[in-house]
C-alpha cells in the first residue's frame, strides 16, 4: 500500500522549491547587473552608419557594438536593466526631451517625468504614442510589458499600470537606453 507525507509536508515542499526558484531568478538577474555596470570610457563612444529597412534604423551587431556604450549596448540590444538609482537621468529634473540612444528618436518629454521613487527615470507618457512600442515580455517568469524604441527596437524598460494621472502609466526607463536634449528656454538660447 502506498503511503504519502501529510498535505502539509507536500505544501512545505512545493513552497520551498519556489523559494528556491525565485532565489535562482534573483541570482541570475543581480550577475547580469553586476557585469553591465562596469565604467565605460567616453572614448568608447563611436559612431556607425545606419541604415533604414522598411521604416527601421538597421545596424550590424558589430555596428551596435561600435555605436553604443557596454552598458547602452547591454541594455538596448540585451535587455539588460542597469542598477536601480545609479542611471544618470534617475533625479534629473531639466526641461528638455530624452531621445532613444540608438537612432535618437524623441521618446519622452521633462514635461512627463515625475519621481517614482523606484531608482529609474519614470514617465507617464511618451512624447509620441507611436516612438514606443510596448510588447509583452514573460522573462524570468514574470508578465511584463517591455517598452522598446519604434525606429531601432532598443530596449528602454517596461510600462506598468501604477503611475499618476493623467494615464496612470508608469514607463519605467533606463537611463543608459536614453540621450538627453536641453530645451531652448532651459538652455538659455
Amino acid at each position: 500500500m502506498l503511503q504519502f507525507p501529510p498535505a502539509n509536508k507536500c505544501r512545505q515542499a512545493i513552497n520551498m522549491k519556489r523559494i528556491a526558484l525565485a532565489a535562482q531568478i534573483i541570482l541570475l538577474c543581480s550577475c547580469q547587473m553586476e557585469r553591465v555596470q562596469q565604467p565605460v570610457p567616453k572614448a568608447e563612444i563611436k559612431i556607425a552608419e545606419p541604415q533604414m529597412i522598411n521604416g527601421k534604423f538597421t545596424l550590424s551587431d558589430e555596428q551596435w557594438r561600435e555605436r553604443l556604450t557596454s552598458l547602452a549596448y547591454s541594455v538596448t540590444r540585451n535587455k539588460a536593466t542597469e542598477l536601480a538609482f545609479t542611471g544618470k537621468y534617475n533625479k534629473h529634473y531639466q526641461a528638455g526631451i530624452y531621445n532613444c540612444t540608438g537612432c535618437n528618436l524623441p521618446l519622452f518629454s521633462s514635461e512627463t517625468k515625475f519621481d517614482s521613487g523606484t531608482g529609474w527615470p519614470s514617465f507617464y507618457a511618451p512624447i509620441e504614442a507611436g516612438n514606443v512600442d510596448v510588447i509583452r515580455d514573460e522573462s524570468y517568469g514574470i508578465v511584463r510589458e517591455e517598452v522598446v524604441c519604434h525606429r531601432c527596437d532598443a530596449h528602454l524598460g517596461h510600462v506598468f499600470p501604477d503611475g499618476p494621472e493623467p494615464t496612470r502609466l508608469r514607463y519605467c526607463i533606463n537611463s543608459a537606453s536614453l540621450n538627453f536634449t536641453a530645451s531652448a528656454q532651459a538652455s538659455g538660447q
